[in-house]
């Protein structure tokens, strides 16, 4: 048992020393960030980065990140890192994701490109390998995207992965395996998970339609049938509408100035509508018929579709119509216990904090907001009393006079009183 232990223990150390992080970013030395970053030229109008944890945060310094600060821009933003192939070993791309501002329309998104980029010209056109992560636009968009560049080509995922689209920070991470498969993780949670060549129209398909095969004259897939034996009724012929027999002609309609006088149109009683007969099973259905299929001579299986040779830059070019969104703990490894780790000791450690924070904020928002709207109806009201004191005086001295006619008319008022 002592032997098998050690075995263990010592493959549990083998498998972490091959471990590798290619790319690890959290934003912890202040300004140092700009020494490793580099902000595209392509345009002179890029919006601008600043690093913060925004207005609410699980621990101020952690939680620090590059954030959108301009509305309305194109961002393009990189940072270089050693050169690797991910050839026999998994590959994990892994973030954090803060719409803080209450999103509308734009990408929370990375691009993983190749070591050859120029780093001064990315643009929206750029090649690149890989593109990860939240896209949000309207009601409509709310998706995460996973494309992959295959031979020259951008593939979309044919699958729809929904996006968190609230204000707090998100982890999102990619793992793409040597075996042509891949899984989708949100908050160290798996949302998808599937075949590349499945998932993706990276390879022409394995079978097509034989193009030789041609459904049978003879074959009849009408699962039902008119009623051959049935006739339509000599009476069920009507018109729609017939002319109104309670209409009369005007007193003054002059034919030579006003034509012919013809009565209204109304709706006949009497249609029936457009005769149909029953319909019944019919006796010579053969069912559906299904095209053959055939091996397509286009298809040629590649087992090499998953790899990446040349990774070199991890890019933020996106488009956001309103700015605020923050991005933090990269990390690009071949482990993805690693990188579930990672994510733990990060985003999982700063998440409960963060939403405290934020609905403490909330609260004393409401609560400011409820006092200002009850001092401003206390204002309101106090203003309302000061006009109707304004207003008393004229009343007073309209009244003086009255007092003496109620003297005069005294008599008249005792009976009803005694009444």
């Amino acid at each position: 048992m002592r032997v098998a232990a050690v075995v263990c223990f010592i493959y549990a150390l083998a498998f972490t020393a091959h471990a590798d992080v290619y790319f690890k970013e959290q934003f912890l030395d202040g300004d140092g960030w700009k020494s490793r970053w580099v902000e595209s030229k392509h345009k002179s109008d890029y919006g601008q980065w600043k690093l913060t944890s925004g207005k609410f945060y699980g621990d101020v310094e952690l939680d620090k990140g590059l954030q959108t600060s301009q509305d309305a821009r194109f961002y393009a933003l990189s940072s270089r890192f050693d050169s690797f192939s991910n050839e026999g070993k998994p590959l994990v791309i892994q973030f954090t994701v803060k719409h803080e501002q209450k999103i509308d329309c734009g990408g929370g998104y990375v691009k993983i490109f190749p070591a050859d980029l120029d780093q001064t010209d990315i643009h929206g056109e750029s090649q690149y390998y890989i593109m990860f992560g939240p896209d949000i636009c309207g009601y409509s968009t709310k998706k995460v995207h996973v494309i992959f560049n295959y031979k020259g080509k951008n593939h979309l995922i044919k699958k729809d992965i929904k996006c968190k689209d609230d204000e707090l920070t998100h982890l999102y991470t990619l793992i793409l395996r040597p075996d042509q498969t891949y899984e989708v993780k949100i908050d160290n949670e798996k949302v998808e998970s599937g075949s590349l060549e499945e998932d993706w129209d990276l390879l022409p398909p394995k079978t097509i339609k034989d193009p030789e095969a041609k459904k049978p004259e003879d074959w009849d897939d009408r699962a039902k049938i008119d009623n051959p034996e049935e006739t339509k009724p000599e009476d069920w012929d009507k018109p729609e509408n017939i002319p109104d027999s309670d209409a009369k002609k005007p007193d003054d309609w002059d034919e030579d100035m006003d034509g012919e006088w013809e009565p209204a149109m109304i709706p006949n009683p009497e249609y029936k509508g457009e005769w149909k007969p029953k319909q019944i099973d019919n006796p010579n259905y053969k069912g559906t018929w299904i095209h053959p299929e055939t091996d397509n001579p286009e298809y040629t299986p590649d087992d090499s579709i998953y790899k990446f040779d040349n990774v070199g830059v991890l890019g933020l070019d996106l488009w956001q119509v309103k700015a605020g969104t923050i991005f933090d703990n990269f990390l690009i490894t071949d482990d993805v216990e690693e990188a579930e780790q990672f994510g733990t000791e990060t985003w999982g450690a700063t998440k409960g904090p963060e939403k405290k924070m934020k609905d403490q904020q909330e609260e004393e928002e409401r609560k400011t907001r409820e006092e200002g709207e009850k001092s401003k109806k206390d204002d309101d009201n106090e203003e309302d009393e000061e006009d109707e004191d304004e207003e008393e005086p004229e009343e007073e001295e309209h009244t003086e006079e009255p007092p003496e006619e109620e003297e005069e008319g005294e008599d008249d008022t005792l009976p009803k009183d005694e009444l």
